[in-house]
């Protein structure tokens, strides 16, 4: 091995298996991998296994210095390209990744590759941070979700010993309990419980996803440092309350629009999508007026009634504003999505249904006037960095905080009933599309656009901030060779 590449620095990284999560982890390491670092990425088998039936094997060897490496989740294998079940994920990856990552990490610094000298795993993969630990490498967390959800997770210990949580009964769904004020959660005012991410509204004090989500939220305080795809104007507040508690943060965001700065016909096979992506969208897209179409998708894990369903079908059929809609095979609990003939009828025209596309390309496509959202982070970033005002449907996690930031804080979106009317769903899409409240909803959404393209800036907060943290990894590599 040359003395060229041996000096690289090596840079493994950790997703936590689900889309919403290797996206941006990926975006992260091609940006370190265009600043000259070698990458190790590692998926759990499973996912692997999808990638290469969506990208084909051949996309899946990577690049010279950036390798593909896999590790078991501890599950039994599902049904291809099933989503997982997401508490069984959880509970299975903090109880059994840590031994196959200990042991790969050993294996690449015995092979012809680099010598590890850095962890970034993902915030809600904290076995990472003990993997450092134990082989002495530096390791960083990667919140891949809000910072308003990660401050709102750190408060689960606090919602426990007030006893707020577990809820006594059932109740609390519909007797108001949720609208109740929270007004102690530093860096962020006007909260209600309803806006707290979804995971504390049980009445199990043993729920593993509350006790998962409070536990790698804490964890990741006592990693090295934590890095957010977030940028300083969009979440000041909460990242001024955050640094108070834990200074050694870097804020990257978004890291879909610090990644222009990268040619990406040098990345062009490293897409990271778990399923197969219908570009035949985009001919379609091109076809139809500036911002006239309805974009909607509601992520790689919302699943929702048959009955709601049909609802967001019929919903957008009346609206008679033409629409691009993401039905996964698995977006109907239990069944795959059926629609009346009679709703493909009303909508063959302007309606176009697909299985999953390229939302990176769609978002900022000319055509797109407004996004109907779960509001994961991802869509969230990308919608604001497309400019574009959004319908909000949160499903869980801490999608329910982003709906509550995009509504009352930045003045972006609208929230749909949690039940899903069809009339209701009609009149927001024409009140974004043709009212007075949509024109200010999209104003606002373009200054957020000017405000994360100018953070992603050569010279800028977010930029300045990428270089900074290769400047502390390539320290530490060379610290390491001394």
């Amino acid at each position: 091995m040359g003395s060229i590449e041996a000096q690289k620095p090596h840079v493994v990284c950790i997703p936590y298996p689900s889309q919403g999560h290797v996206n941006p982890m990926t975006q992260l390491a091609k940006l370190l991998h265009s600043r000259g670092f070698h990458i190790t990425f590692v998926n759990t088998e499973f996912n692997h296994m999808r990638l290469v039936r969506s990208k084909g094997a051949e996309a899946m060897k990577g690049l010279p210095d950036f390798r593909f490496e896999t590790i078991p989740d501890g599950l039994p294998q599902p049904d291809q390209d099933a989503t997982q079940d997401i508490p069984a994920l959880c509970d299975s990856t903090r109880k059994n990744c840590l031994a196959p990552l200990l042991e790969l990490i050993t294996k690449l610094n015995s092979s012809d590759v680099p010598p590890v000298n850095c962890i970034v795993s993902d915030g809600v993969m904290s076995f990472g941070i003990e993997a450092g630990w134990l082989l002495r490498i530096p390791e960083f967390q990667f919140w891949t979700a809000s910072a308003c959800g990660f401050m709102c997770y750190l408060q689960y210990n606090e919602l426990f010993k007030r006893g707020i949580v577990p809820f006594k009964d059932e109740k609390f769904v519909n007797d108001g309990t949720l609208d109740t004020p929270i007004d102690w959660i530093p860096g962020m005012s006007n909260m209600r419980l309803k806006d707290i991410p979804s995971f504390i509204r049980t009445i199990d004090p043993n729920d593993i996803m509350f006790d998962f989500m409070g536990s790698e939220a804490q964890n990741c305080l006592k990693s090295s440092a934590i890095i957010f795809n977030t940028f300083d104007e969009l979440e000041h507040e909460v990242l001024e309350a955050i640094v108070a508690k834990f200074p050694r943060i870097y804020t990257l965001g978004p890291l879909n629009l610090l990644g222009r700065h990268v040619p990406e016909s040098h990345f062009s096979s490293l897409r990271s999508s778990l399923w197969k992506e219908d570009t035949n969208c985009i001919e379609w897209l091109n076809q139809r007026e500036p911002k006239s179409v309805v974009y909607v998708n509601y992520g790689s894990v919302t699943v929702m009634s048959d009955y709601h369903l049909k609802e967001f079908a019929w919903g957008l059929a009346n609206s008679k504003h033409p629409f691009l809609w993401i039905v996964r095979p698995d977006v109907a609990m239990g069944e795959s999505a059926v629609f009346p003939e009679e709703f493909f009828e009303e909508v063959k025209d302007r309606g176009f249904i697909t299985s999953w596309c390229p939302q990176d390309r769609v978002l900022s496509h000319g055509s797109v006037g407004v996004f109907l959202t779960h509001c994961g982070w991802n869509s969230t970033l990308e919608s604001i960095s497309g400019g574009l005002p959004v319908i909000c449907w949160p499903f869980f996690a801490e999608q329910q905080t982003n709906c509550r930031f995009a509504c009352s804080r930045w003045g972006i979106g609208v929230e749909v009933n949690p039940n899903v009317y069809r009339d209701d769903v009609a009149a927001l899409v024409k009140e974004i599309m043709e009212g007075e409240n949509g024109k200010k909803m999209k104003k606002k959404a373009l200054e957020w656009r000017e405000k994360a393209h100018v953070a992603t800036d050569v010279g800028r907060s977010s930029y300045n901030n990428f270089d900074r943290f290769i400047e502390e990894v390539r320290s530490i590599s060379v610290s390491r060779r001394a």
